[in-house]
């Protein structure tokens, strides 16, 4: 292949990928997973992608490429592209105000006034980074691999705070449930830009690992994150928490985690020998979650059903109650803690209209507030990076949470 076909095979492909960043190409089947993959980076960071273009111009320019009729093809493909790159720029701005009417929308316009006290003022000449990376957790984690159930390093977890405050308090406490299909993940690497947010202003933040599939076998995953929820109650005080006030939050799979956790506390079925041990939450934050094991009213993924049942139930879907019992849609209930649920329109591994869905049940029957921040360009772990769409969010979690703490 000549240079010139080569810069037009390449710029096609970015141009494509871009489009595919706008609207998935696919949102269901396995297409769906090659959607996100390509598209998951291009949304969230869309200025690296228009630096690889500029570079791969440049590139171009170098060789002569530009002046051949495949140069001039892929020099528009390109300046598409870019307009579009832009185009997803500009939609994290929105990400501001979303949140903004989300929680004057559940919460009231006022809501602003009822905030509790804020726990500790963010250092002001401190930049905290926020990307995952050895500097975040050499930055905030003071006590790294405690162990909280007999099952190795699957049952262990980090404890974030700021070095320069006292143990001698009772901070909030925020559990982070990392996520990974139930099947892969670590409680290193993920919502490293919420929990350093929270640990800036005082906040103590513990982040948990637990057994995976296809070794583990459900409910393993959820008695781990009740036995962590436990070990917090039992031992956070020691780390500057208050055991009183915990919220609870995760993404994708540590979003059906976070929140099945929140619908049902101190569930027998999921506290074995561990059953008279309060494992309540104060609030819940779950991104972009898997709400429903059963796939009612289509608004989900079927071939997730099998992939549940084949590696991580290992039970066929016949036993119907095994998965209805592990959807949090099928566990709302009026006493449900105060929630915030968030999720990108574009997601192509959990479709939004479940996480709707979600919201519309919850607000049927919660007697707390239920707030819903949907985000126009945003795939699956949009929280990931630290970008204009991120700070708007975690900044509007500390409000919510901020809300429900004034409110208990």
């Amino acid at each position: 292949m000549t240079p010139a076909n080569r810069f037009l095979t390449w710029s096609a492909l970015a141009a494509a990928n871009t489009l595919n960043a706008h609207k998935p190409f696919a949102r269901q089947g396995p297409g769906s997973v090659l959607s996100f993959a390509a598209g998951w980076p291009t949304s969230d960071l869309p200025y690296l992608s228009i630096g690889a273009h500029a570079l791969g111009v440049a590139v171009a320019a170098r060789r002569g490429v530009l002046k051949t009729p495949q140069g001039v093809a892929g020099l528009a493909l390109t300046g598409a592209s870019i307009a579009g790159l832009i185009s997803l720029r500009q939609l994290m701005d929105q990400a501001e105000p979303i949140v903004e009417d989300a929680l004057r929308s559940e919460l009231g316009d006022d809501y602003r006034q009822h905030l509790a006290e804020a726990v500790e003022t963010a250092r002001p000449t401190f930049r905290a980074p926020r990307v995952p990376s050895p500097k975040v957790r050499k930055a905030y984690v003071r006590g790294e691999h405690i162990s909280y159930a007999d099952a190795g390093r699957r049952t262990t977890l980090d404890v974030w705070s700021r070095p320069d405050l006292p143990t001698e308090r009772k901070a909030p406490v925020l559990l982070q449930i990392h996520g990974g299909a139930w099947v892969i993940g670590d409680k290193e690497g993920q919502a490293y830009p919420l929990m350093t947010h929270l640990a800036e202003r005082g906040w103590v933040c513990v982040s948990v690992s637990y057994r995976l599939s296809p070794r583990a076998t459900w409910p393993d995953h959820i008695v781990d994150i009740k036995r962590a929820i436990a070990w917090v109650k039992d031992n956070i005080a020691d780390h500057g928490g208050d055991p009183d006030w915990i919220a609870i939050t995760g993404g994708s799979a540590g979003g059906h985690l976070s929140s099945l956790a929140a619908l049902t506390p101190n569930d027998p079925a999921f506290q074995p020998g561990f059953t008279d041990v309060d494992t309540s939450v104060q609030a819940a934050v779950p991104f972009y979650g898997v709400y429903d094991w059963t796939n009612r009213e289509e608004l989900g993924h079927a071939e997730m059903l099998d992939f549940l049942a084949d590696r991580v139930v290992k039970r066929p879907l016949t036993d119907s109650e095994v998965f209805e019992s592990a959807s949090p849609m099928s566990r709302i209930h009026g006493d449900a803690p105060p929630m915030f649920v968030l999720h990108g329109a574009n997601d192509s591994l959990v479709p939004v209209e479940q996480a709707r869905r979600f919201v519309e049940l919850l607000r049927e029957e919660s007697t707390n507030p239920v707030v819903y921040a949907e985000f126009p360009g945003a795939q699956h772990a949009f929280d990931v990076f630290d970008n204009p769409r991120t700070s708007a969010t975690v900044r509007g979690v500390e409000r919510f949470l901020d809300v429900a703490r004034a409110e208990r």
